[in-house]
């Protein structure tokens, strides 16, 4: 078996993809390896975000490229997003890599690999449609759709990703329930905007439609819904999320902005007081939602007065937690024409501000939460000296930290807990009071290559183009 290191960057939606490419690799004879010191193969999942992403990523590439010398590798693969919109240059930059796929062009890695004698010219098993490759199975993604229709002045994401397509009802559904049988508790769904989810399909499934068929053709307990617009959340959807506990109220909504002006630059579909209104009508209709978002810092045109709108804004608002960022021009985006009139040393000094602010906010939003009993999902199972990692409702994974608990409970248990303390500003400490649910007494591993067989193959191609 060939021995496939994968490195992946970026957003939940790369995770994925790597999951997918990772089934592809292991149909034709590859096997995952975590050590990139013993693969034969490595492959880097590139993000083309933003500058930071941008360097992270060229570094990733260059360690994958040392171990052409210092281990047994034999080929490095650089694919995704930044590879979209860099290709040529990232190729006459780092000649060691020895193919280049952006986002439009995935369908050859097989291809490419097999001219190179890496891994088999035909399948060995079925391709099925997610290897995991990570260490905590219970926690997945799941896209529904890949692209955006939606022109942010700021963002590149449409020239990487295309315009915005949905995935078929019935292809997410399977997806998902391949998810459950390998051990899935938390699946969240992911997509550039989620509210936009079936517009394109024209066959009366939106997304509402779809969580409906999730709660009724799966058992995975927690749901959870990252990245929507507020534009597109309807009644609805609120009705689906507030009648369904299984569908955690969670909502990661962008808003990028509270000045009207910015936000205009920016070309935002709404402005402050829409943004307000919407909000007052999605707490009302869903008890106890948590709301988090994120904000760009220093925009071209952003005056004092604009960032000082957007603090009163936030404090307003209330948010549970906030995403902040600096504002760095984007090739090809209409905003890279715009003059950066805000320094560095500014955008810095007003991040700095409005994280304080957020902290200050975040910090009395989660004193609510003191003395409450509420499920908890068991991420890290404790032992005598030390406590379980745990996650409440309104704790998104790896984002809005961790509740520490008393319990020996396994993985991926839902454990009802009362809430003792806030610590290290973010995290919780909290006693169980009882296991609600425990993982299955299956091998999830055993459950997935036992129904991979029954379910319908899709391609790289069909999900992630």
């Amino acid at each position: 078996m060939m021995k496939i290191g994968f490195i992946t960057l970026g957003c939940d939606k790369n995770t994925v993809d790597t999951e997918r490419y990772l089934a592809q690799l292991a149909a034709y004879g590859g096997e995952h390896t975590d050590d990139l010191a013993q693969a034969e193969v490595i492959v880097v999942n590139t993000c083309g975000f933003i500058d930071a992403a941008k360097k992270e990523s060229i570094d990733a590439i260059l360690e994958a490229s040392r171990h052409k010398v210092d281990g047994v590798c034999q080929a490095v693969v650089a694919l995704g997003c930044m590879v979209q919109r860099h290709k040529d240059e990232l190729a006459d930059a780092i000649p060691e890599v020895d193919l280049f796929l952006g986002t439009t062009d995935v369908d050859r890695l097989i291809p490419e690999l097999q001219q190179r004698g890496l891994v088999d010219a035909a399948p060995m098993m079925h391709p099925g449609e997610r290897v995991f490759g990570g260490d905590a199975p219970h926690v997945r993604y799941l896209k529904v759709s890949e692209g955006c229709d939606h022109g942010c002045a700021f963002c590149a994401i449409p020239l990487m990703r295309g315009r915005h397509r949905s995935f078929a009802l019935a292809d997410v559904i399977r997806e998902a329930q391949l998810l459950e049988l390998q051990g899935a508790r938390e699946v969240s769904l992911v997509a550039q905007d989620l509210a936009h989810y079936g517009r394109d399909r024209r066959d009366g499934t939106a997304l509402p439609e779809l969580l409906e068929a999730l709660l009724r053709e799966t058992g995975i307990p927690w749901f959870r819904n990252l990245y929507l617009y507020n534009a597109g959340i309807t009644p609805r959807f609120l009705d689906v999320v507030a009648n369904n506990p299984r569908i955690l109220p969670y909502l990661d909504m962008p808003v990028q902005h509270g000045s009207d002006a910015v936000l205009t630059r920016m070309r935002r579909p709404e402005r402050r007081r829409t943004i307000v209104e919407r909000v007052a009508r999605f707490r009302d209709a869903v008890p106890d939602l948590t709301i988090r978002t994120t904000c760009i810092v220093g925009f071209p045109g952003e005056t004092d007065d604009d960032f000082e709108i957007l603090l009163d804004f936030l404090g307003e608002m209330q948010f549970d937690r906030v995403g902040a960022f600096t504002y760095s021009a984007q090739e090809g985006t209409s905003a890279a024409a715009m003059v950066d009139d805000v320094p560095d040393e500014v955008k810095h000094e007003r991040l700095d501000m409005l994280q304080r602010l957020q902290s200050a906010i975040t910090a009395e939003r989660y004193e609510r939460h003191i003395g409450r009993t509420v499920q908890l999902l068991i991420d890290r199972a404790g032992g005598e000296d030390e406590l379980a990692v745990a996650r409440a409702p309104w704790q998104a994974d790896d984002i809005d930290g961790v509740t520490h608990l008393d319990t020996d409970a396994p993985i991926g248990s839902l454990v009802d807990a009362r809430i003792t303390d806030v610590v290290d500003d973010y995290d919780f400490e909290a006693t169980a009071t009882g296991i609600v649910l425990l993982p299955p007494a299956r091998s999830p591993r055993a459950q997935a290559s036992r129904t991979l067989p029954l379910m319908a193959s899709s391609s790289i191609g069909s999900f992630g183009r």
